[in-house]
Formats: C-alpha cells, sequence, structure tokens
C-alpha cells in the first residue's frame, strides 16, 4: 500500500502546528519522520489515522482520499500503534488484542476461533504469550506498548503507523519490535526518537522542525554531522560497524556548549 500526505495543514488550540506538509511511503517501504520535540511529528501521524481531521490538504490510500474511507474501512488499511493507550475498563491483554480484529465485525459479533487464533499469534510474537490474562492495566508501560503491538498486528492491515514505538522499552525489546516491523512487508510509517533506530531500520527519512518538513531522504544522505548540530543541537560523530550499518555518537556535554 502507498499512503501519502499532500499538503498538510493543521491547528490545535487555535496555534498552527503543521503548515503544508507533504510526505509518501511506498508499498513496503518503512518510513520515519524525526525531529526535535514539539516539530509536528505526533500531529502529522494523527492526521494520518484519522484522529485529527486537517485544517488543509489531504490523506490518500493507494490514490484515494482518506476522508471518502469508512472509519471500519479505513481501519481494515491502517494500524497504529500509539504513544499513550488508556483504557476506562480493567481488559485482559487477550482482550485488548482482541480489539484488533473489531474492523472485520458488525455490531454484536462475537470474536471468532480465527480471531483468537490471530490474537495468540500476535502475542507470541511479541513475546507476551504469557501475559495473555493478565490485566493490561498492571502491566509496565514497556509490555503495554508490546500488547498493543500485537492488537496492531492481529488487526492484519497493509499499512502501520507507529508514533515513537521504542519509547519505554528496554534495549532488547526496542530492537526485537523494529525486527518484528521490518520483517511484516507491510508499509510503515513512524515517528522515531532515536536516531540510530532511524538508521538502522528506516528506508527513507522525513525531517520535522517547526511543522513544516525540513528535509528528506535515505538515513546516509540525512544524518550528518551538521544536521545534527542544526536541528538537535549536539556535537556527534558518525561510525559504520562491520555490517556496514550506520551509528551516530553523541558527545557529552556538548548540548551545553
Amino acid at each position: 500500500m502507498k499512503i501519502e500526505a499532500k499538503g498538510l495543514s493543521a491547528e490545535l488550540g487555535g496555534a498552527q502546528i503543521l503548515n503544508g506538509v507533504s510526505l509518501e511511503a511506498q508499498d513496503g517501504q518503512l518510513v520515519g519522520v524525526i525531529g526535535p520535540n514539539g516539530s509536528g511529528k505526533s500531529t502529522l501521524l494523527r492526521c494520518l489515522y484519522r484522529v485529527l481531521e486537517p485544517t488543509g490538504g489531504a490523506v490518500y490510500l493507494n490514490g484515494r482520499e482518506l476522508r471518502s474511507y469508512s472509519v471500519k474501512e479505513s481501519a481494515r488499511q491502517v494500524s497504529v500503534v500509539a504513544q499513550h493507550n488508556y483504557y476506562n475498563f480493567d481488559f485482559t491483554v487477550q482482550e485488548v488484542v482482541l480489539m484488533g480484529r473489531s474492523p472485520y465485525k458488525r455490531a454484536l459479533d462475537r470474536d471468532t476461533r480465527e480471531d483468537y487464533r490471530l490474537a495468540a499469534e500476535a502475542l507470541e510474537r511479541v513475546g507476551m504469550s504469557a501475559f495473555a490474562g493478565r490485566s493490561f492495566s498492571t502491566l509496565s508501560g514497556g509490555e503495554q506498548q508490546r500488547v498493543i503491538l500485537a492488537r496492531a498486528l492481529a488487526q492484519q492491515t497493509p499499512c502501520l503507523i507507529l508514533d515513537e514505538p521504542t519509547n519505554h522499552l528496554d534495549v532488547k525489546y526496542q530492537l526485537q519490535l523494529m525486527d518484528i516491523v521490518r520483517s511484516l512487508g507491510r508499509t510503515v510509517i513512524a515517528a522515531v526518537h532515536d536516531l540510530n533506530i532511524a538508521a538502522m531500520y528506516c528506508d527513507r527519512l522525513y525531517v520535522m522542525r517547526n511543522g513544516r518538513i525540513a528535509a528528506a531522504g535515505t538515513p546516509e544522505e540525512i544524518l550528518t554531522v551538521e544536521f545534527i548540530r542544526e536541528v538537535y543541537e549536539v556535537e556527534a560523530e558518525l561510525c559504520t560497524d562491520s555490517a556496514g550499518r550506520l551509528h551516530i555518537l553523541y558527545h557529552p556535554g556538548s548540548a551545553e556548549k
């Protein structure tokens, strides 16, 4: 699936957050959105997964405007791993993952054997099978994030949107989560806080700054010493490991200069 944003603008509380943002993710690409806090990354993603209505521009799925889909139709195309997930009721982990099957049901339809199979497979894939009967609210932030990824996997969509998915995760689970996402072969757009994660996993990066796209390109094109100094206001150096992967080393104390 190809997903595009063309000229998106958005306001929150009377403030202009996005100003004519355009980006695209081709079928099977993992596209990262990076930039400092407050640059508009999460607002952009909320427009892409239909929680926020843009004040200008439009989002397209395979050339068809997103707003022309019913909510249930678009939920069969795009699943989401958001930063914050709160529930007013005490759902079990299994029940949360089964929510990913709701776009395929009519009102009052019960969960089927296939739904339970897909939920179990998704929990196994994120290493949370042993937690199926646990209350979601009793889990740590990192455990909850893995369950929400399992819910998105159970949703079986061709496009996945991730809002800083490795927040709250130990290094092991950061890499496991991104390995899973990379292996799906789906179109993925992810807001990424960690530039090393962006360098390792993303096919293409869009840089957000003050609600606009400041640059776009491959990680090798974007992640330079000069870029990191200008956008993040820290000193860094770049190196490659034995497999040719790019890594960023930050200089302690450089942000204070």
